[in-house]
C-alpha cells in the first residue's frame, strides 16, 4: 500500500516501503541456462583463461556490434584504461573532467601522470570544450573525456580541438556501450575508447572491460601489454602486465550481449515511467536522452534545485534510503575534492562540476526494478517533497543518517 502520510515514512518510524533493497545498478543477468552451458563447456575444456574460445568470441561480437576493427577484452575497465594510456605513451598532464568515477583520474595518477581537472557543461554533464581549450598547456599530452551516463560528449568539438592542438584523444566510454553519436556507434572515435563491463553496468561480464580502436598498430601493442609482453610461448618483447579477461567472465558477457535489446527496452521503459510520474514536482528535472541516437538508458538521473524543491538532494536521498531505495549521488563531491587531488589542488574551483555534484541523484532501474516499484518510489519522492521541512529537520537530528549509504 502506498504511503499517504509523512508519519508513515520509515524516517519517522514507519515500515520501509520495500523489504529488500533496491539498487541503482543491480546486475542484469541474461539466460541462465545458456550461461550454465557455457560454464560447463569451459570446465570440460579446462581452459579458464589465456585467450580462450569465449574471450575471442566476446571480442568479435563487441567489434561487430560497434562496427570497429579491433576489440581487446581485459579483466576490468580500469586496467583497460591504464593500458590504453600506457600504449598511447601519455605523460606529463592529461585533461579529464572531475565529474566522473575516480578511476578516470586514478588510472593516470597510478602511472605518474597528472590529471588536470576541467569543468563540465551544465546540461550534458560532459567535459566543456570551451573550458578544455583554456586548460591545454605545453605539458598536455592527451585528453580523456567521459560520456557521462551514456550521453555522448561533443565528439566533433573535442576531435577538432585535439587535432588542432596536437594532443591525443582517448575516450572513457564506461557508461556508453550501445550508444551512438550522430548515428555512429561510440567506440569509433579518438585514438581509442574504453568500455566497462563491471557488474553494475547494463551489460556485464561479472567483472571486465575492453579497449576498442580502429588503429591496428595500437591494438597489437595493447594485446602484448595485457599479457606481460609475450610474443611467443617463452619470449617477451614488450613491457606488459596481466590484464587478461578470463573465460567465465567472457561467457557471462556473451550471454548478456544476447539479451542487450531486452535490457535496453527495460531501461527505456523505466526511464520513461520515471519521467512521466515525476513530471510537475517542484525543483525536479530528469536528465533526458536523445531519442534520435542509440541509447542504453542505463541511468535515471534526477537533478534537484533546492531553492524550488524546498529540500536538499542529500535529505531526499537519506529519506529514500530509509525506505530501502538506495538512490546514489553520482559523482559526489567531484574527483578534485577527493584525495590525493584535494591536497594537491586545494584552490581549484570548478563551479559547474560542484553545482551539479550537489544536485544529482541516480534512482534504481534495470531488469530487477518493476513498474509497480517505480510508482511507489515516485509517490514517495512526491510525499517527501511535500513535507520537505519536516523531513529535513528529522534528517538533521538523526545521527544515524549522518553517513549515508549512497556515499559509499
Amino acid at each position: 500500500m502506498l504511503k499517504i502520510q509523512a508519519d508513515d515514512l520509515a524516517l519517522f518510524g514507519g515500515k520501509p516501503a520495500f523489504d529488500n533493497v533496491l539498487h541503482v545498478g543491480r546486475p542484469n543477468i541474461g539466460n541462465r541456462q545458456v550461461f550454465a552451458d557455457r560454464l560447463d563447456d569451459i570446465l570440460d575444456r579446462r581452459r579458464l583463461t589465456n585467450e580462450g574460445r569465449y574471450v575471442r568470441e566476446f571480442e568479435e561480437r563487441i567489434a561487430e556490434l560497434i562496427g570497429v576493427r579491433h576489440c581487446i577484452a581485459m579483466c576490468n575497465g580500469t586496467m583497460a584504461l591504464g593500458i590504453a594510456i600506457r600504449a598511447l605513451e601519455l605523460s606529463g598532464e592529461v585533461i579529464v573532467p572531475a565529474f566522473t568515477f575516480i578511476a578516470t583520474a586514478q588510472a593516470l595518477q597510478w602511472q605518474g601522470i597528472t590529471p588536470v581537472f576541467c569543468d563540465i557543461d551544465p546540461i550534458t554533464y560532459n567535459l566543456d570544450p570551451r573550458c578544455l581549450e583554456q586548460a591545454i598547456t605545453p605539458r598536455t599530452t592527451g585528453i580523456i573525456p567521459v560520456h557521462v551516463f551514456g550521453r555522448s560528449c561533443d565528439v566533433s568539438a573535442l576531435t577538432e580541438i585535439t587535432a588542432r592542438r596536437g594532443v591525443k584523444l582517448l575516450f572513457d566510454s564506461a557508461h556508453a556501450f550501445g550508444c551512438s553519436f550522430q548515428g555512429r556507434m561510440i567506440g569509433n572515435f579518438g585514438e581509442a575508447e574504453v568500455f566497462s563491463f563491471h557488474a553494475t553496468k547494463f551489460i556485464n561480464s561479472l567483472e571486465g572491460g575492453a579497449v576498442v580502436t580502429n588503429n591496428a598498430h595500437l591494438a597489437a601493442k595493447m594485446r602484448l601489454m595485457k599479457n606481460f609482453g609475450f610474443t611467443d610461448y617463452d619470449r617477451v618483447d614488450h613491457l606488459g602486465t596481466n590484464g587478461k579477461m578470463n573465460e567465465v567472465s567472457a561467457a557471462m558477457g556473451l550471454t548478456n550481449l544476447e539479451s542487450i535489446d531486452e535490457f535496453i527496452s527495460i531501461n527505456r521503459r523505466n526511464h520513461k515511467q520515471y519521467q512521466e510520474e515525476l513530471a510537475g514536482l517542484p525543483g525536479i528535472r530528469i536528465a533526458l536522452y536523445d531519442d534520435t541516437e542509440q541509447c542504453n538508458y542505463q541511468y535515471v538521473v534526477l537533478e534537484m534545485d533546492q531553492r524550488i524543491s524546498g529540500i536538499s538532494r542529500d535529505d531526499l536521498m537519506k529519506a529514500l534510503q530509509a525506505e530501502n531505495v538506495l538512490a546514489r549521488r553520482y559523482f559526489f563531491p567531484g574527483c578534485h575534492r577527493m584525495e590525493p587531488y584535494r591536497s594537491r589542488f586545494p584552490d581549484l574551483v570548478l563551479p559547474e562540476t560542484e553545482r551539479i555534484a550537489e544536485r544529482v541523484l541516480c534512482l534504481p532501474t534495470g531488469s530487477e526494478v518493476t513498474a509497480e516499484q517505480i510508482t511507489v518510489i515516485c509517490n514517495m519522492i512526491g510525499l517527501i517533497l511535500r513535507n520537505g521541512v519536516k523531513v529535513s529537520h528529522r534528517v538533521g537530528t538523526d545521527l544515524t543518517l549522518a553517513s549515508p549509504l549512497g556515499a559509499r
